[in-house]
């Protein structure tokens, strides 16, 4: 089990990706990818505002962190444009206050992905004993490798693909990491993955939206829409 004051929690934004230019900062559903993350993370129930970090590189990303008086580690530039270094990309991991010693990494990609389920990781990482979590999705299908063989178990006695009987794989869901900060310099980020190292923590589907592509940015904003739509008629209806 771990304290709450030794775990720190970062987004880490960057204008300089290639497949959707200016994501994080550009007009989301009129706010931005970068805002959005930000702010969830500030209603949270169970993450002191002390403890949530920005890392960022571009004045435009620093301006929306200072606009709700966010802590700013200053990312350099040779960490905004490094895709190859674990040292390197989370720069941070040996400069943040002395009292962190481990990290929840929240990805703003993920605009659908809810404060509660934020609140959820973080608990559960604070919870256990073990270095790692790693946010993840339930697929129940069947899978093959590159060979042709089947990798996911057939179930016993069945005779057709219903997907309903078969055993649970998980996928990774992109959203939420959590890894001792002393390993990342040895080139561990969250765990050595085997022998559930890291653990698996199972988030939503649908909250793991990922935003890489151009087609994904506009489907993500009709997502995001109704979600809205969703949550406010669900409140008038307990109102």
């Amino acid at each position: 089990m771990k304290s709450v004051d030794e775990v720190a929690v970062i987004i880490q934004a960057r204008l300089c990706s290639e497949r959707v230019p200016r994501k994080m900062i550009r007009d989301f559903c009129g706010s931005s990818l970068f805002e959005i993350g930000v702010k969830k993370i500030l209603d949270s129930s169970v993450i002191p505002k002390e403890n949530f970090y920005v890392s960022v590189y571009e004045d435009e990303l620093k301006d929306v962190a200072n606009k709700y008086g966010v802590n700013i580690f200053e990312r350099s530039e040779e960490s905004a444009t490094n895709d190859n270094s674990l040292q390197t990309i989370y720069e941070w991991h040996d400069k943040l206050p002395p009292q962190f010693k481990y990290v929840v990494l929240v990805s703003a990609c993920t605009p659908l992905l809810k404060t509660e389920t934020i609140d959820g990781f973080f608990q559960a990482y604070v919870d256990q004993d073990e270095r790692g979590l790693m946010a993840v999705i339930d697929k129940r299908n069947y899978f093959w490798n590159d060979k042709g063989t089947m990798v996911t178990p057939w179930p016993d006695g069945q005779t057709i693909m219903n997907t309903k009987a078969v055993a649970p794989t998980y996928e990774a869901a992109h959203t939420m990491y959590g890894s001792r900060l002393d390993t990342i310099k040895d080139n561990i980020w969250m765990g050595s993955f085997k022998n559930s190292d890291p653990t698996l923590y199972v988030v939503p589907e649908i909250e793991s939206f990922d935003i890489d592509y151009e087609w994904q940015f506009t489907l993500g904003e009709i997502l995001f829409w109704k979600t809205i739509e969703g949550n406010s008629n669900e409140d008038a209806e307990n109102s």
